[in-house]
């Protein structure tokens, strides 16, 4: 098992999230561009961990990149974890869910706002919980 908060074997993992959550959340899968439900969501409210639901994003922080998945110029403080990926010739840097660490995608420095993050998300890895404020 791991050092995080929530531990599961893979099996349990595959029960909980279905096959297709499974491939992008556990063993760190892409979704096709453009395809996920919040690419192009902006409601006020919480993206939460797909997996475990511990909130990562404020909709605040959520902007259109144009990319194809939805994009954040930070994450909750404390709520990601950093991981080198050198995986397909590239060096980038992705991130999981530092609760249950769930693959979420990948944070880039090229981002349009003042952090200069772009934190790249599968929807698939991701679950909305609306402001009941707003």
């Amino acid at each position: 098992m791991s050092d995080y908060n929530i531990k599961k074997t893979e099996e349990e993992w595959k029960q909980q999230l279905g096959l297709e959550r499974y491939k992008i959340l556990r063993q760190a899968g892409t979704e096709f561009p453009h395809s996920g439900s919040y690419n192009l969501h902006f409601e006020n409210g919480t993206y939460c961990c797909g997996a475990c639901g511990e909130p990562l994003f404020e909709s605040n922080s959520k902007f259109h990149s144009g990319c194809g998945w939805p994009s954040f110029d930070e994450s909750i403080p404390g709520k990601v974890e950093y991981k080198k990926d050198n995986s397909f010739g590239m060096q980038r840097t992705e991130i999981l869910c530092a609760n249950c660490g769930s693959h979420l995608g990948h944070v880039f420095d090229d981002g349009p706002t003042e952090t200069g993050q772009r934190y790249c998300v599968n929807s698939l890895s991701i679950d909305f919980k609306e402001d009941p404020t707003s």
